[in-house]
């Protein structure tokens, strides 16, 4: 390889793609590699058939920074997404993360310092290193 580059790039996942496309504006000329192949890391979408397939899952981008939020968007239009965890207990589902209207379907309360409370007497200082939410 002949060319002259002032920075090489070790992965093209959001972070190195950014670096890259930032210093690039700078005038710099930058090399960026990737293992995978492909930009994007694993937020990398192929069209299979006219079909957008997530290759390595779901992409969720979440930021409450308006500058990020219109960076990003300059680049690729988001759908809106409300992720809205559940766990099954006992044959029962329960909202995650734990809020309020998780407690009161466990225990019937209201009330979040009776929550704390419930939280402390079942609590078990014994265990070290958790294996599961139990």
């Amino acid at each position: 390889m002949n060319k002259k580059y002032d920075f090489l790039i070790v992965g093209c996942g959001l972070f190195g793609c950014v670096c890259a496309e930032q210093l690039s504006k700078k005038g710099f000329k930058v090399l960026i590699i990737d293992k995978l192949g492909h930009i994007g890391g694993t937020c990398y979408t192929e069209n299979v058939d006219g079909i957008n397939v997530h290759k390595y899952g779901a992409h969720i981008f979440r930021t409450n920074d308006k500058a990020i939020f219109d960076y990003f968007s300059s680049f690729a239009e988001f759908n809106n997404f409300v992720n809205s965890p559940i766990a099954i207990y006992h044959n029962r589902a329960y909202n995650l993360p734990f809020n309020m209207n998780t407690f009161s379907q466990v225990w019937g309360v209201y009330d979040p310092n009776k929550v704390m409370e419930l939280i402390n007497k079942d609590k078990k200082s014994d265990i070290k290193k958790p294996a599961n939410l139990e």
